[in-house]
């Protein structure tokens, strides 16, 4: 106790954000092993680590580089469809299951990644609402293409088309592995919720360590002032494209998730439009921007209250609305800040009265 007193502030708060996670990992296996959770709340899980991934990612680029993007769907998507068909065309080769989802991983994040730096050369020299308006652009397209884009394999190998599924021309041993809006079928079913925890805890340990290194501090020095930080010698694109690499990689990561707990994986507008983007920008909002541990906080309140409530038809809705109105003023009204800031020293007061009589 006495070791953990003495840690750094950000240290204390990175641990209470490991343990949240781990806790809240074994509370529900413990439930679901005790049969206490339904199955309908046990199909959450999964989106809940997906969801919480995403918000994540969006937090380094809003929260800490001070850039509003609506476009981590597309990059989510991105790293679906990457991984997945990976996932497809390795299926029939007997790769092992493990290797495979772990490379499927490391797949969908790097070219997640690679999209992030790409769009990132020209998006982000622009600022504020025209990058938010550039990057939602974006993922409308990315939904687009994959919609009209047909890939099949044969013993020719694999055929591309971007007009129907009949000019591949495959042969009699061909194989679809992309069918326009039908998207890929028969996805081996391989994530779960302990994949989603480790997951969450390896985007968190890499945010971290970023956020407090000192590339961390040039990012969050151009978002404070663009024009001081450049003037001590801070790279400023170098950092801006890093930061949102890194953000486009890890909602890359959450798509991997995503695509293998389905079995069909479709480029919808539900799936991957921008409302999707909208509902994790509010996720980022509502949790606090610059608090990872409130993005999932908030990733994981929102995704479950609509199923929570669902027993209650249409109020369900104005409750979920009114609930977002509450943790809106709670986050953000400056009353609830200061009266948080006195509850918080009133109770660090408390705690080191009791460590004083019990020394004493």
């Amino acid at each position: 106790m006495k070791k953990f007193k003495n840690l750094k502030k950000t240290t204390k708060n990175n641990l209470i954000t490991y343990a949240m996670v781990i806790i809240a990992f074994i509370v529900v296996q413990i439930m679901v092993s005790g049969g206490m959770m339904s199955s309908l709340m046990q199909g959450l899980l999964v989106p809940l680590c997906t969801y919480s991934i995403v918000a994540i990612g969006l937090n380094l680029c809003v929260g800490y580089l001070g850039e509003l993007s609506l476009g981590h769907a597309g990059f989510m998507c991105v790293g679906a469809f990457s991984s997945a068909f990976f996932t497809k065309c390795m299926a029939t080769t007997g790769m092992n299951e493990t290797v495979r989802f772990i490379l499927a991983i490391l797949i969908g994040t790097l070219t997640a990644a690679i999209f992030g730096y790409l769009i990132g050369i020209p998006v982000l020299r622009l600022r504020g609402d025209y990058l938010a308006i550039v990057t939602l652009a974006f993922g409308e397209i990315i939904k687009n293409i994959i919609n009209v884009m047909y890939i099949g394999r044969d013993s020719n190998g694999f055929h591309f088309s971007l007009k129907d599924k009949a000019s591949l021309n495959l042969g009699e041993d061909g194989e679809m592995l992309v069918d326009g809006a039908k998207g890929i079928t028969r996805i081996p079913h391989q994530s779960s919720f302990l994949i989603g925890v480790i997951l969450i805890l390896i985007c968190l340990v890499i945010v971290f360590h970023l956020v407090n290194s000192r590339s961390g501090r040039a990012i969050m020095a151009i978002r404070d002032n663009r024009i001081a930080a450049e003037s001590v010698g801070i790279n400023v694109t170098k950092y801006k494209l890093m930061a949102f690499s890194i953000s486009a990689a890890i909602a890359g990561a959450g798509g991997v998730l995503y695509a293998h707990n389905l079995s069909t994986l479709t480029a919808l507008p539900a799936n991957f439009g921008y409302n999707m983007s909208i509902m994790i920008l509010v996720f980022v909002v509502l949790g606090g921007m610059g608090s990872f541990r409130g993005s999932i906080i908030a990733a994981v309140i929102l995704t479950m209250l609509p199923e929570v409530l669902r027993g209650l038809a249409d109020y369900r809705m104005l409750i979920y609305a009114i609930v977002l109105i509450v943790m809106m003023l709670f986050n953000w009204a400056p009353k609830a800040i200061e009266m948080r800031e006195k509850f918080s020293s009133k109770m660090k007061h408390i705690f080191h009265k009791k460590q004083t009589e019990e020394v004493q």
